[in-house]
């Protein structure tokens, strides 16, 4: 009998995971053991210099609890620093273009790098090993190499979208991060290059024999704010000891008799909640899985989500977010009778469509006993920026702050970004029904909405359920993936709908699932990259 899954969206992460559950360990420490060879593996997607948001449900301590470790601005930060090099919003609404780049590419990109310290302070406090033992697997793969996967030379050869630059930059660029990513020849490592970096391998097996706050204090510190002040960064001593993760209790919502535990603002899980109230007000069975008003629905619920979320979310501790009037149910049912009327609702944006940029990953754990796990981290944005001699990337999370003073996003010292990372736990009673996150920057909370659908309303397995065509309106667009059928695009066309086709099968996110019902888990990974789940 299983006894224990996880889902992640690299092969060898779920099987370190899957290793450290038949080795004794609980579902914190296979989460966080995964997450530390997803930082080696795919390291534009994540990194120990990123950030995120884990949720824990672990009814053998008595805990149920979210830790938040978004990334903020460092101190030396001021709110209208960038205003005057404002070209243009990014035409899929995450982030703003400059002039010379600065928020998206280089030194001043980095926003504080929390995802070391928020590792290793759930794993003090909630997992049964220690960040050395758990920090084997990835130092192996950072020194012995992996290969190459599709997945990441289409991420860096991929053409410009949404306004932005391509991604060849982020790891040809700056010379140090060049010599772990390129051939001798500068040219990009191709699938089933064999990728070895041996300075990660070196810093890895630093922090596992002195602690995870020579990161914070100590001899990495050092060299981390050596190579800032040298190039123009704004990371500081200062901000490196600030770097606390928040714990705080979930967000709950209600959809259908199901209790859902999500993550509070600056995450995504207020827009997942205000969503699943509005829907609650359709027979989503009886209209049909994906058909065209399904998508209408559907689309319209997404759209006054995010036209709230861009409006009235971001960091509560420099913004007011009316966190209970956008999750309540009457709130949603007067949305509700609007998407009913046939209105539209419209998300402002300087440049709407276009295609969103990826760069985060996930992993879910659950067993038997209904402890379960789900993290979502990322680099926000690769800022292509590796200090040498260290070889991990630092994120780039400065980019989806707004340049312009007085929003809700906008730069201030010490300030977190809305993400739309969103860990979720779907419960049905007390225990566990679903255990899901995605990657995905602005379509997470999208296709994780798509998937709790699927399973809850469709009664699809995980599997099933993060492997349905999937659409997107993050603006005033309709977005599909290229197995949403003709026909209905026809459709939504005729209602007056601007729909843009995308090329991929699936795409809006890289859902991860785990489903447990009468003790029976089954797992899904979603097939965008070549993730898996691993019954144990």
């Amino acid at each position: 009998m299983t006894q224990a899954m996880i889902s992640a969206a690299q092969p060898e992460a779920a099987e370190a995971g899957a290793a450290i559950l038949r080795n004794g360990g609980n579902v914190v420490d296979a989460a966080i053991g995964a997450a530390l060879v997803q930082t080696v593996v795919d390291p534009q997607m994540c990194g120990i210099a990123g950030m995120g948001s884990m949720h824990l449900h672990l009814p053998s301590q008595g805990v149920h609890t979210t830790i938040d470790f978004h990334g903020r601005s460092p101190t030396a930060v001021r709110p209208a620093m960038w205003q005057n090099s404002i070209v243009r919003e990014a035409e899929d609404g995450w982030g703003f273009i400059l002039r010379n780049r600065e928020n998206e590419l280089g030194y001043q990109a980095a926003t504080t790098p929390m995802t070391l310290r928020a590792f290793d302070r759930a794993l003090r406090l909630y997992g049964t090993k220690s960040l050395a033992e758990l920090l084997e697997p990835a130092i192996a793969y950072a020194e012995q190499g992996f290969q190459v996967r599709p997945h990441m030379v289409h991420f860096w050869t991929r053409p410009p979208i949404a306004g932005r630059d391509g991604n060849l930059p982020i790891i040809a660029h700056f010379p140090a991060t060049r010599k772990i990513y390129t051939r001798p020849d500068g040219h990009h490592l191709e699938v089933g290059d064999i990728l070895r970096n041996p300075d990660m391998a070196t810093t890895l097996r630093r922090i596992a024999a002195v602690g995870a706050e020579d990161f914070y204090s100590g001899g990495i510190a050092e060299r981390i704010v050596a190579d800032m002040e040298a190039n123009g960064g704004l990371i500081s001593h200062e901000d490196l000891r600030a770097c606390e993760p928040e714990q705080v209790p979930p967000l709950w919502g209600t959809y259908r008799g199901h209790r859902i535990a999500t993550n509070n603002p600056p995450g995504g899980g207020i827009m997942l909640i205000e969503m699943l109230n509005i829907l609650e007000h359709f027979d989503l069975r009886a209209i049909g899985h994906n058909t065209p008003e399904y998508i209408r629905v559907v689309s319209e619920a997404m759209k006054i989500a995010t036209a709230d979320k861009d409006a009235k979310v971001g960091d509560p501790r420099f913004v007011k977010v009316p966190v209970e009037e956008l999750t309540s149910k009457s709130y949603a049912a007067a949305m509700a009778d609007r998407i009913k009327r046939g209105e539209k609702t419209p998300v402002p944006r300087f440049n709407p469509g276009g295609t969103e940029s990826k760069h985060t990953t996930q992993v879910c754990v659950a067993d038997a006993a209904g402890n379960a796990f789900t993290m979502t981290h990322t680099l926000g944005q690769p800022s292509g920026v590796v200090t040498d001699g260290l070889g991990f990337m630092y994120n780039g999370a400065m980019a989806v702050f707004d340049p312009r003073p007085g929003h809700a996003g906008s730069l201030a010292p010490g300030k977190a970004r809305f993400s739309a990372l969103s860990p979720t736990i779907v419960f049905r009673g007390e225990k566990p029904f679903l255990v899901l996150g995605a990657p995905g920057a602005t379509y997470i909370t999208m296709g994780n909405l798509q998937a709790m659908l699927n399973a809850i309303d469709f009664g699809m397995d995980a599997q099933q359920a993060v492997s349905a065509p999937r659409f997107a309106a993050v603006s005033d667009t309709i977005e599909i993936s290229n197995r949403i059928t003709r026909a209905a695009e026809a459709a939504l066309r005729g209602m007056g709908y601007k729909v843009t086709r995308h090329p991929y099968s699936y795409t809006f996110a890289w859902v991860h699932m785990i489903r447990l019902r009468d003790g029976v888990m089954d797992g899904g990974a979603d097939p965008a990259t070549d993730g898996m789940a691993i019954a144990v």
